[in-house]
């Protein structure tokens, strides 16, 4: 994915922030996800639940990637961004997240 290393730089940048990127994979074999992982240096959490699981359904995902930015209260903002515009809409919602919250 060409988005990796963005998404590798957008991690390390907030760490420390009240933000997580998570991965959902459609590959449904763990062992290949998990060298691949490895390879590209992808260190945030990952759900593998095949092309079919309860998030991709809820979420009505049909492509890979699907990226969403889901604000502090649960709220979907923004859905496929290019790691730019997604560098640029997180860290504006890290702005608006109240005080004490995580």
């Amino acid at each position: 994915m060409l988005a990796l290393p963005q998404h590798r730089e957008l991690v390390t940048k907030l760490k420390g922030q009240p933000f997580t990127l998570l991965g959902i994979n459609s590959d449904p074999d763990r062992s290949v996800l998990t060298k691949r992982f490895a390879a590209e240096k992808i260190t945030w959490p990952n759900l593998c639940e095949g092309m079919s699981g309860p998030v991709s359904k809820q979420y009505r995902v049909r492509k890979y990637p699907t990226v969403y930015v889901i604000d502090h209260d649960g709220i979907i903002r923004h859905r496929d961004l290019y790691p730019r515009e997604l560098d640029i809409a997180v860290r504006e919602l890290l702005k608006n997240v109240p005080r004490g919250e995580s």
